[in-house]
This record gives C-alpha cells, sequence and structure tokens, in this order.
C-alpha cells in the first residue's frame, strides 16, 4: 500500500518507517526541511532505538516530499501526524492540525480516487468532526463519501521503546465509520496481529486521553504512597511488589520518584483537565494527580538542603537529564524544575545525560556538562534524575547521594543516601 505521513516527528517517524518495515511504500514529508534533508541521507533526526536500523533496511521505501501536496498525489491514505503543544493552562493548540487537513483537503481537489485520511496526532473529543472533516470537505469543494474517508488511530508508543510497540502493540484502536479508511487500516495492521477495537471518532480520541491520564494517575498514586510510606519506615518497592501482583491491578507504572515527564502525559493531563473544566465538570482526581507530579522536584530539594544546608556555593552533581532513559528528549523533564531551583539557590551544577546534554545546554547555557557520569561524583552532592543503566554501575563510596529513581547501586554504596519517597 502507498502511504503517506504529515509530520515527521516523532510519531510520524515511528509510523512511516514502521509501515516501511512492513512492506509498505512510504511518502514523508515535513515542514522542518532540516528533518527532510536529515532522512535524506538516512539520518533520522531524533533519538529512538531501532529507528536507524528501519531507514537503512528500508529506505528503498522511503520517499520524500516538500510539500504535502505530492505525498498526498503519490499515496492512498495519508496519517495526519503533526503536534498538538499545549499552553500551560492546558489550551490544545490545533492550529497544525487545521492546516495538515487545509493541504491534505487541497490535494484531494485533484485526485480522481477516494484518499483516506487517519488522525494519528493526540487531538480532544470532537476535533476530528468539527475541524478535520469541514475543512477536507470545504477544501476538496466534495462530500466525504465521493473524495474522501476519515478515520482516528491514536497511537500509545512509549518514548525508548516505540519500534517495539509498533511491531507489538497491546491493542490497535480504530474510530471510523464503515467505509475505505477502516478497511485501509485492517489491511495495513494485519500483520500484526494485534487486538482491534474499532470504534466512532470521539471514543477513539476519548480513548488516548483517558489511557494516558489513568497511566500518571497511577504514578502519581505511587508516589504519593511513596511519601507516606517514607514516613512510616515502609519500603515503597515491597509495597508496589505487592500491589501488583494483584491480576486486577498489574505492576506497571508503580513508579514512585520524581514524577512523570515527557511530551505526552504533563501535556494531555493538562489538555484532558481543562477540556473537562469547559465542559462543566470539576476534574478532582485529574488535578490532584498534576499537583502531586509538581511536588516531587520540590521534595528532592529539600531533600538536598536537609544534607548539605545552605545550597549557596555548593557544587551539586545531577545524574540524567532526559526524561525518561533510551532517549534524548527533555520536554517536561524532572530535571528541568530541579536544576532552576538549585540554581536559584546559589549553586553551581555538573551535569551528565548520555544522550540528552545538547538538547539541555540550549535550555541551561550556564551548567557544566561532564565529559563522563564519573565526573559528577566529584560535587558536594549528586542527584540521580534519570535511571540510566550506566548509572547504577558507579561507585558512589563517600558520595552525598538524593535518588529520585531507586538506583540500587547508589542506596548500597554511597555514604549519605536518601530517596525521595524511600
Amino acid at each position: 500500500m502507498k502511504v503517506s505521513v504529515i509530520g515527521c516527528g516523532y510519531v510520524g517517524l515511528v509510523t512511516g518507517l514502521g509501515f516501511a518495515g512492513l512492506g509498505h511504500e512510504i511518502h514523508l514529508t515535513d515542514i522542518d526541511q532540516g528533518k527532510l534533508d536529515a532522512l535524506a541521507r538516512a539520518v533520522v533526526p531524533i533519538s529512538e532505538p531501532g529507528l536507524d536500523d528501519l531507514i537503512r533496511d528500508h529506505r528503498d521505501r522511503v520517499i520524500l516530499h516538500d510539500t504535502v501536496n505530492d505525498a498526498v498525489q503519490a499515496s492512498d491514505l495519508s496519517f495526519l501526524c503533526v503536534g498538538t503543544p499545549v499552553s500551560p493552562g492546558g489550551a490544545m493548540d490545533l492550529s497544525q492540525v487545521a492546516s495538515a487537513a487545509t493541504d491534505v483537503g487541497k490535494a484531494i481537489a485533484s485526485k480522481e480516487t477516494l484518499h483516506a485520511v487517519i488522525v494519528k496526532s493526540t487531538v480532544l473529543p470532537g476535533t476530528t468532526e468539527r475541524i478535520v472533516v469541514p475543512l477536507l470537505e470545504k477544501e476538496s469543494r466534495r462530500t466525504g463519501e465521493k473524495a474522501f474517508d476519515v478515520a482516528v488511530n491514536p497511537e500509545f508508543l512509549q518514548e525508548g521503546n516505540a519500534v517495539h510497540d509498533f511491531f507489538h502493540p497491546d491493542r490497535i484502536v480504530i474510530g471510523s465509520r464503515e467505509g475505505a479508511a477502516r478497511e485501509m487500516l485492517n489491511e495495513l495492521f494485519r500483520p500484526l496481529e494485534a487486538r482491534c477495537l474499532h470504534t466512532d471518532w470521539r471514543t477513539a480520541e476519548m480513548i488516548k486521553f483517558a489511557n494516558n491520564a489513568f497511566l500518571a494517575t497511577k504514578i502519581s498514586f505511587s508516589n504519593e504512597v511513596g511519601r507516606v510510606c517514607k514516613q512510616a519506615g515502609v519500603d515503597p518497592f515491597q509495597v508496589f511488589l505487592g500491589i501488583g501482583m494483584d491480576r486486577r491491578i498489574n505492576p506497571a507504572f508503580f513508579r514512585c520518584g520524581l514524577g512523570f515527564g515527557g511530551s505526552c502525559l504533563p501535556k494531555d493531563l493538562r489538555a484532558l483537565i481543562a477540556w473537562a473544566t469547559d465542559l462543566g465538570v470539576d476534574p478532582v482526581i485529574l488535578r490532584g494527580v498534576m499537583a502531586r507530579n509538581e511536588a516531587q522536584p520540590a521534595a528532592m530539594v529539600d531533600l538536598l538542603k536537609e544534607h548539605v544546608g545552605d545550597l549557596a556555593g555548593k557544587k551539586i552533581g545531577i545524574l540524567g537529564l532526559s526524561f525518561k532513559p533510551g532517549t534524548d528528549d527533555i520536554r517536561e523533564s524532572r530535571a528541568i524544575p530541579v536544576i532552576r531551583q538549585v540554581l536559584s539557590a546559589g549553586a553551581s551544577v555538573l551535569a551528565y545525560d548520555p544522550r540528552a546534554m545538547e538538547n539541555f545546554r540550549r535550555l541551561f547555557p550556564q551548567v557544566r556538562y561532564a565529559d563522563a557520569a564519573a565526573d559528577v561524583l566529584d560535587s558536594d552532592a549528586v542527584l540521580i534524575i534519570t535511571e540510566w543503566p550506566e548509572f547504577g554501575e558507579l561507585d558512589y563510596s563517600g558520595r552525598t547521594v538524593i535518588d529520585g529513581r531507586g538506583v540500587g547501586q547508589a542506596r548500597s554504596t554511597a555514604r549519605i543516601y536518601e530517596g525521595v519517597c524511600w
């Protein structure tokens, strides 16, 4: 099948290169010419395990286009994979979705065959029917029955594990009406042999938000219970091991520590809170989830001050800058509020991360960046922000360590050790 992907960001690249790996002809386009130039050299412009292998092995199936029109003209269906940023107040910016739908609609106007349009961007319920479909109809000057068919296909990819998630999904959600879009998606995903849930557009859009909100809730629940365990002298890791054995619950995402970051959970949670509020629903639980998450970095800094006193003039080592291991993504990284507070207290910072230092340097040029993780240990105290595997191999003897992720080697070797929730 000939598939176009509008937007070569994280979701778009995993989707496009994943389908190339399944044997389809993929047409990629993006407004960022730098991304297209990198892909033309078979260089993936984001850090994600497995993507380099996919573009190297299937480059002959990947065709790059400077315009949406060219990509749509060359394909049978188009995935909209553009960004949907959210303001601090939770308002979702749908301008990229609207722009993509407009460009696709214009391209459809000159096509003689029906074209399927798949909304893969994370959008609030109602967006497809209120924005995407009307723009496609307006620009194509034809009704959907004659020119196009639309489906919603939310993504559930975990950064650092996205390629595996693409080829081994827990389930596939397709929001559609009976028609070409549903049939094409069924055929595209058939080789994956995954459970498929068919819904309407709004339900598919809502599943994505509810899914991420629940994952965020499990993490904040873990942090709240972890804080209680810390005060009571109870090991939270054993507590969550016991809870996770309950088949009704399962152990995934019981991660007490610094909380969640990244491009999805915080953004989607803020958008859902704002949307629920606009609908007249007070999202008490969701507000609590976000409040607990925002409190965790400050708790780490408070523990640091308890052990080293006034931070003015002190050198604080930071291990980990990405929001999670396996990626260079620093969006909503818990390192950001921690380092801001440490710097505002008058300390200097020496930081190390295997992949994310260049991205972080643009935010914090005043921070010193180490050549190796071991160099960070020569500090008045060390804060572990991200659980990169190599941090579990360091010798923390004689060091003061405040741990946000539960690195066992630090716990067993540091002179002074304290965890955020243990």
